[in-house]
């Protein structure tokens, strides 16, 4: 897949030159935050590993163990997210939603559902490495009904490829006569269905589905479920459809309204930087009034700000 990302790799890149900015930025009173945000925000994920290894080497130090005890807040979170490869980032905000009391399911439904198969395989095997522990079984220990089903089901990775042109009209039936078509919702359906077909098998799914319904399927949706799992189902369909738009959504809800949700604003700009954030971009200024950029300058300030609009590039005004 062509790197859609906003952050490329630096070409002249030295990673014991870069180690030492970052020990001179922290060396001393007070920290250069701002030469550090330039700098990581200028490096790949890969070039940034090799940072933390040089950093160690010429300093007998752990690099974000130090950044960590030179900032704080917001910026901090940003910037150690950053440093953090992204199997272990996705590994460590999933621990984070699971354990203690209560669990944060928006982080479960946007990882799970926008992730790949590839991408899920090895959150799962970096998981047990990391923890010693079943991701499966801690996450079916935290939820339950359809919205667990689901999550397992995706938790699996084996999406079927590609289109299968003879089962399109009975998947749409199927979908069909589970919600609209019946009084009480056969949730079982929607989940193997949305959990187990490609993306492209789906889109031609919704677009048979709503020929027969006269309703796009997310409206059936919202109307035949309610709680984690209709917002899994949501997440699962925007993202056969675009994984850019769903995360244009995710940002501008992010930061719509009064507050920020800095944890989805700082996850989703990290984990898309060097994905596809350019075609994020695009999709915001498609669906909503204003740029990405705009927004963030907006809802944010300080060191934070500026490096989120680092990661974030040009303004689409």
């Amino acid at each position: 897949m062509a790197n859609r990302g906003t952050v490329k790799p630096s070409t002249n890149f030295n990673a014991s030159a870069d180690a030492e900015v970052l020990h001179k930025a922290m060396k001393g009173l007070g920290t250069n935050e701002d030469a550090i945000l330039q700098l990581v925000t200028a490096r790949s994920n890969a070039q940034r590993q090799e940072i933390k290894a040089s950093y160690k080497t010429l300093y007998g130090k752990d690099l974000i163990g130090d950044l960590k005890g030179e900032l704080g807040g917001k910026f901090e979170t940003l910037i150690v997210a950053l440093m953090t490869s992204p199997i272990t980032y996705d590994v460590t905000s999933l621990h984070n939603a699971i354990k203690g009391a209560g669990t944060d399911e928006k982080v479960l439904v946007e990882i799970l559902a926008s992730r790949t198969s590839q991408q899920v395989k090895q959150i799962v095997a970096a998981y047990k490495q990391e923890y010693d522990h079943d991701l499966e079984k801690d996450i079916t220990g935290d939820t339950s009904g359809h919205f667990q089903r689901l999550l397992v089901i995706l938790l699996q990775a084996n999406r079927q490829t590609g289109i299968q042109a003879e089962s399109i009209e009975s998947d749409a039936q199927a979908l069909f006569k589970a919600g609209e078509q019946k009084f009480g919702t056969d949730e079982q359906s929607f989940v193997t269905i949305l959990g187990n077909r490609s993306a492209e098998h789906l889109r031609k799914v919704f677009d048979a589905y709503m020929k027969l319904s006269g309703y796009e399927i997310e409206e059936s949706i919202k109307r035949e479920t309610s709680g984690n799992l209709k917002d899994l189902l949501l997440a699962v369909v925007k993202c056969a459809r675009s994984v850019p738009a769903y995360f244009a959504e995710t940002l501008y809800y992010a930061m719509k309204g009064s507050g920020t949700d800095d944890n989805t604003l700082i996850r989703v700009m990290v984990t898309r930087s060097e994905a596809d954030l350019l075609d994020i971009r695009a999709q915001f200024r498609r669906l909503f009034a204003c740029s990405l950029h705009s927004m963030i300058k907006g809802d944010t300030s300080g060191d934070y700000r500026k490096a989120l609009l680092a990661l974030c590039g040009g303004d689409d005004a």
